[in-house]
């Protein structure tokens, strides 16, 4: 047998498995709603219009149309984006920040670690009434009240990044006469990446299921807000739609933050795992 042979029996598996891989990432989504669709379709077929809890889902777009008609779904759903992107910047900025410097020394980490470990554990619904009375029930209540346990998955994780970090990694650039500038944006900042990524992808669903926690519970303008007006008034059918709009824009979101952490993993030249 050939040199050739063998190189190309060794690389078919692996296009095949690439291949695979693709058409999975691809084709995963997709086929993962088909029960959803399915479960719908039957609904609607076996479901009764005249039901007060389960009306079927052709009733639900009927519902839902005087909101979109009136642009209160619009504006629910702009307050609802908006509380979520700027929640989950600050906590990529804060967790960052003090992920790194808790990391940084032992001394801080020991301690931080029991403090940060009971904060991290408490429930995002008790922070609402502790924070309302603070600052009443405003958009910055809402907004504090996402930004907070959210900012967890990203603090340990940097934490744990520069925990493990080689020291000979910042030796060099002492060696080599770096400011403390350049070694910060040169060398930690680019180390740090790929833990500050993994960290937002596992807190992006945390804050958008935060960010309609906290409108449901305090009725503040969002999308969260509309399905606890509509629960009260009991609308269940508008509830019902309601609650299929949240579940596609929580893909939305999936989909958003899994993108952008690519393109910024690409940008700064690191890897990022699926």
């Amino acid at each position: 047998m050939s040199v050739e042979s063998v190189s190309a029996a060794t690389d078919a598996p692996r296009a095949t498995l690439s291949r695979g891989r693709s058409r999975g990432r691809t084709g995963t989504p997709i086929r993962g709603l088909l029960p959803l669709l399915l479960a719908l379709v039957i609904w609607q077929i076996v479901g009764d219009p005249e039901s007060a809890y389960f009306p079927p889902p052709s009733n639900w777009w009927q519902a839902v149309k005087p909101l979109l008609d009136g642009g209160d779904l619009f504006q629910a759903l702009g307050w609802t984006a908006l509380t979520f992107f700027l929640g989950l910047l600050l906590a990529a900025v804060f967790g960052g920040v003090l992920g790194t410097l808790v990391g940084s020394s032992r001394t801080w980490d020991r301690a931080f670690g029991p403090l940060l470990e009971f904060m991290r554990a408490m429930p995002a619904a008790a922070l609402v009434p502790v924070l309302a009375l603070i600052l009443g029930y405003t958009t910055t209540m809402k907004l504090s009240v996402v930004v907070i346990p959210t900012t967890w998955p990203i603090l340990l994780a940097c934490r744990s990044a520069r925990r493990s970090m080689s020291p000979l990694l910042l030796e060099v650039p002492r060696t080599l006469g770096m400011s403390r500038l350049a070694t910060l944006r040169k060398v930690l900042i680019p180390a740090m990446t790929p833990a500050l990524l993994l960290g937002v992808r596992v807190a992006g669903p945390l804050a958008l299921i935060v960010t309609l926690l906290v409108e449901i519970v305090t009725r503040i303008n969002g999308l969260g807000a509309l399905l606890a007006n509509a629960q009260t008034r009991y609308l269940s059918a508008q509830v019902w739609g309601l609650l299929i709009i949240a579940g596609v824009l929580g893909l939305l979101v999936n989909w958003v933050v899994t993108r952008g952490e690519g393109a910024v993993a690409r940008r700064m030249g690191v890897s990022s795992n699926d």
